[in-house]
């Protein structure tokens, strides 16, 4: 079942593993063995979540890599329907 206008990944970290764990961005940063900017992109909803970040979230907050590539598709491509309308693309038949 599709959601509707899923959050960002970023927020899902902010609220569900940083804020739980009183964790500041430059603390999860250095955990996540990444610098403070991108984190930081990512956590703003600037940047999304990349197949080598989500390896470092799910290392660092024990959860399914998968799950954070998922949520990173699932908002990519609600936000790519919203544009549906706007696509011009021709109908192909075989």
């Amino acid at each position: 079942m599709r959601m509707h206008n899923p959050p960002h990944p970023g927020t899902i970290i902010k609220h569900l593993c940083l804020e739980p764990l009183s964790l500041s961005v430059t603390q999860a940063a250095q955990a996540l063995g990444i610098s403070r900017k991108p984190l930081s992109a990512i956590l703003n909803g600037r940047a999304g979540i990349s197949p080598e970040m989500a390896v470092r979230l799910s290392m660092a907050f024990g959860t399914s890599s998968a799950s954070w590539l998922n949520q990173q598709t699932q908002y990519d491509l609600w936000h790519a329907e919203q544009r549906r309308k706007e696509l011009r693309v021709a109908k192909l038949a075989v």
